[in-house]
């Protein structure tokens, strides 16, 4: 997970280069030999020993879907808990370069990827994640999670603080979405091991849909102050 967030993160700092520099077209020039690159070198090195069960075929195993949904609670719970935390931080990054040209702070695409670099801090926020969870349990770590992430929106939100106050909430929104998507995830993969594929299924694709849901919206009310 620190791998994922990481390389959120710095996507940001590297689209952010090449917009200032060539365009925001270019960005997409270079996005898809990334990812042919990716799916090549996944091609490559993935382990091929693993094999789906015997008798479950791919139809199956997506209507079980809505099944694994309706009848548990601790999933939903800590999907929906994650969706909201992810769509916060996707409302954040996707207006922040909108945000830094204002003309309180005049800065340019290039300098909005730059706070990739600075949220990358928040991948520490993974293995600690892991060892609280291990420690006192999930719960008391995803309300710790939340609380962060609520206290770095005040720090985002402070109009006096200028650029201090937003490399901190940078830091501490990041900290805590990944704290507490670590956490979550402590919850839904103890649920049942035998199905933890179909769990991560939901589980994944439901906070990515929290997280389009939040750049959505934030760019609906942008335009409204």
């Amino acid at each position: 997970m620190a791998g994922l967030l990481g390389g959120i993160l710095c996507s940001r700092t590297l689209a952010g280069l090449v917009a200032a520099h060539h365009g925001w077209r270019a960005m997409f020039w270079l996005g898809v030999p990334l990812a042919l690159s990716a799916a090549a070198v996944m091609a490559w090195r993935l382990p091929r020993g693993t094999r789906p069960a015997p008798g479950l075929s791919y139809r199956t195993a997506l209507a079980s879907l809505g099944r694994f949904w309706r009848t548990t609670p601790p999933l939903r719970r800590a999907t929906l808990i994650q969706a909201g935390l992810f769509a916060s931080f996707s409302a954040f990054w996707s207006l922040l370069a909108l945000h830094l040209a204002e003309p309180a702070f005049g800065l340019g695409a290039d300098a909005a990827g730059l706070f990739g670099l600075v949220g990358v801090i928040g991948l520490i926020a993974a293995p600690l994640g892991g060892r609280l969870s291990d420690r006192y349990g999930p719960r008391p770590t995803i309300a710790l999670g939340s609380l962060l992430t609520l206290l770095a929106w005040g720090l985002l939100g402070w109009n006096g603080g200028g650029v201090p106050a937003l490399v901190a909430g940078v830091i501490l929104l990041d900290f805590g979405v990944q704290l507490a998507l670590v956490s979550n995830q402590h919850v839904v993969y103890a649920l049942d091991a035998a199905a933890r594929i179909l769990l991560n299924t939901l589980f994944m694709t439901r906070m990515i849909l929290g997280g389009v849901a939040g750049s959505a919206l934030a760019g609906l009310v942008w335009p409204e102050g």
